[in-house]
């Protein structure tokens, strides 16, 4: 079966995790720091925080910066259900924001400035697929509101300009992302005192970690803020730390795979459309594609499952899942939801070929002539 994601670890990650076990040292230590330093060096920051998953890092964003009871963040509801859920965390109320367009899957500054209130403290920009926002727009936005202005980059590792939009950015190195450490997560923000404050808060609010009290060979600590158990440890720092050295290589390779869907695509599927445009600047994390309005979804996804071509959705619009609607009833975002309900994500990891992304053409192609044939005709 020809996997959606597929995440690349060999030997190097193995004697990476056999080193750290046998430091007798995994808990946050020299690695943890090392991959921290490496990150942000990779994005142009002076420092990051390693933590144990992108939520985590969004939680601890929105703590630190104040946010909670009687604020409303703007969300996208095109997004991991994460991104809202941490707004509730920290008490504040989540208010989603729909896309701009199929062709540009990302939330709409437009929608966005119609849902401001007095009441709204920030936004979360989400990278969707990888391709990054319009920095300019946003940060014009946020600076006309007075809002803080929080990244979402879960999809986004290792691309130019992310991390810089505004007070903090969220990413994830979940199993199925560009670069992964199984679970785990980091946060870049331009801010000292805010980097400190979420380095603390990240380890219950405590002024030193255990590391660092072994070598001053003092046992004393404070803690002097409320926090929390978001650590990461060695053993996915040690892994961490392999895997960012291969990234640029695996991003620009999801780059050419892109290029080739998109060629393939319009000679094999004309009625399908592909999001965004060639030169968008991606890590191309996914390869969504939208399917013709008339399309059964499903059955199309069985018929590519006969070829041996795993399929999924990015995503179940948030504001439709059952816990969101039971909460904050009656919300319509059209554009968000028209993309949902038509979506599609192919396979897109750097062990594929350009055999391999013909074989999904093709695939798409014939599963589209079985299960919608009228459209594929008037394409």
């Amino acid at each position: 079966m020809l996997l959606v994601s597929e995440p690349a670890l060999g030997i190097d990650e193995k004697e990476a995790l056999v080193a750290a076990i046998d430091s007798g040292w995994i808990t946050m230590g020299d690695r943890v720091r090392e991959f921290e330093q490496t990150f942000a060096r990779m994005h142009g920051a002076e420092d990051s925080i390693a933590v144990g998953s992108c939520t985590a890092a969004l939680h601890l964003i929105l703590h630190a910066l104040g946010v909670g009871p009687g604020d409303e963040v703007l969300v996208p509801s095109l997004t991991f259900v994460a991104t809202a859920n941490a707004v509730l965390y920290v008490g504040a109320r989540p208010v989603f924001v729909d896309v701009q367009s199929g062709a540009v899957p990302l939330m709409s500054a437009a929608d966005a400035l119609r849902k401001c209130t007095s009441r709204t403290k920030a936004v979360i920009l989400m990278h969707f697929g990888g391709y990054l926002a319009d920095r300019d727009e946003w940060q014009a936005f946020a600076r006309s509101k007075g809002l803080l202005l929080i990244e979402d980059a879960a999809h986004a590792p290792g691309v130019k300009g992310v991390g810089t939009f505004g007070d903090a950015a969220a990413f994830s190195f979940y199993g199925n992302k560009n670069m992964t450490t199984a679970e785990g997560g980091a946060i870049i923000t331009r801010h000292r005192i805010l980097n400190d404050m979420i380095k603390r808060a990240r380890s219950h609010g405590m002024t030193t970690n255990t590391r660092q009290r072994l070598v001053s060979r003092s046992p004393e600590y404070d803690v002097t803020l409320l926090g929390f158990n978001y650590r990461m440890d060695e053993l996915r720092a040690a892994v961490g730390l392999v895997q960012l050295r291969k990234l640029a290589g695996w991003n620009d390779a999801r780059r050419h795979l892109s290029l080739h869907y998109r060629r393939r695509l319009a000679e094999r599927c004309p009625s399908v459309l592909v999001p965004f445009n060639a030169s968008w600047v991606s890590a191309h994390h996914l390869m969504p594609v939208l399917l013709p309005a008339a399309s059964a979804r499903q059955p199309l996804i069985e018929q590519l499952s006969k070829r041996g071509v795993q399929t999924t959705i990015h995503y179940p619009p948030v504001h439709r899942l059952t816990f969101y609607q039971d909460q904050y009833p009656g919300i319509s975002l059209p554009n968000t939801e028209d993309f949902c309900g038509r979506e599609l994500t192919l396979p897109l990891h750097p062990a594929m070929t350009p055999a391999d992304v013909d074989h999904v053409a093709d695939s798409l192609a014939d599963g589209l002539r079985a299960t919608c044939p009228a459209e594929v005709e008037q394409a």
